[in-house]
């Protein structure tokens, strides 16, 4: 790890985010090697230098990735001055400050990444990166080919032209039409924007996929983390993550889904090792022992 902005420093460590990282400087609170800092631009390694924040010496988080299926109604920030529930109540048990890659409006659902790698959050971000993101959309109308090719053609969002989007039609019920769109990047309320401006206003709007990371078996409100394939697959395509092994290698606990903590949870009996016999008393007062290895008591072994 080489030297980095002292504000990436304290926030890769989950002190505070860069910006509240930045006044921690500019307050006088942040040391390096028993001196002061008081200048943004100073720059540390984090594996030899002393890096304090008011006296308390700061350790590097591991690097950490997950996606969260989000439920409707609940915002992506971290906090909601209206008192509504946040993504970070859903984070809970991860044991790192992490945040959102992108947003998802209050009433949209599912995949929405995390992480505390500020790099692999900007890369994925980045609407030059091109990153895929699929959406399944349930719209009111019958959408014929006019309507169609009024989908998939460039809406103007705040003043600039969104990229054309690939759009689909998976079914038709009931004067409702479902459609799989994706984008290549991520406008304000896009998916709806460009509903309304075809003559489809959208009911329902679900993401089944970032950067082709899906929310398959995961509940509405649940997490986990990326795999080490996922994690391979996007530095292909992306770049990022960095180092894949130091990202897998040390994973905090957290709340995976109930499966898969049944799994941890329960090794199998190889891992534990052979069972204990179990002694019982007989009716004579004797312990007869009741073996749990498949084998008969002593002297009432088959041939």
């Amino acid at each position: 790890m080489a030297e980095e902005r002292l504000q990436k420093v304290l926030a890769r460590a989950g002190i505070a985010s860069r910006r509240a990282a930045e006044q921690l400087i500019l307050a006088g609170r942040v040391s390096v090697d028993g001196r002061i800092v008081r200048e943004l631009g100073v720059r540390a390694d984090p594996r030899r230098a002393r890096v304090e924040v008011d006296g308390r010496r700061i350790v590097a988080e591991p690097l950490v990735y997950l996606v969260l299926n989000k439920p409707r109604g609940v915002v992506s920030t971290l906090s909601d001055p209206e008192g509504r529930t946040t993504v970070r109540d859903l984070l809970r048990d991860v044991a790192v400050r992490v945040v959102p890659v992108g947003r998802l409006d209050y009433h949209t659902s599912g995949a929405l990444l995390f992480t505390n790698d500020g790099e692999f959050a900007s890369r994925l971000q980045h609407p030059r990166g091109g990153v895929p993101k699929e959406y399944v959309a349930k719209v009111r109308g019958i959408v014929d080919e006019a309507g169609l090719a009024r989908l998939q053609q460039s809406i103007t969002i705040e003043g600039r032209a969104t990229r054309p989007a690939e759009v689909r039609i998976l079914r038709v019920e009931d004067s409702k039409t479902w459609l799989a769109i994706t984008l290549r990047e991520g406008r304000n309320r896009q998916v709806r924007r460009l509903g309304e401006a075809a003559g489809y206003p959208v009911l329902r709007l679900s993401r089944t996929a970032h950067a082709g990371v899906t929310t398959e078996g995961l509940r509405p409100g649940q997490w986990r983390y990326l795999t080490r394939d996922e994690l391979v697959d996007l530095k292909k395509a992306y770049g990022v993550p960095h180092r894949v092994r130091a990202a897998t290698s040390a994973e905090p606990e957290g709340r995976a889904p109930a499966k898969a903590r049944r799994e941890q949870a329960a090794p199998t009996t190889a891992a534990r090792g052979p069972r204990r016999a179990k002694a019982t008393p007989t009716k004579a007062g004797r312990r007869k022992v009741s073996r749990t290895d498949g084998r008969a008591p002593a002297g009432r072994r088959g041939t």
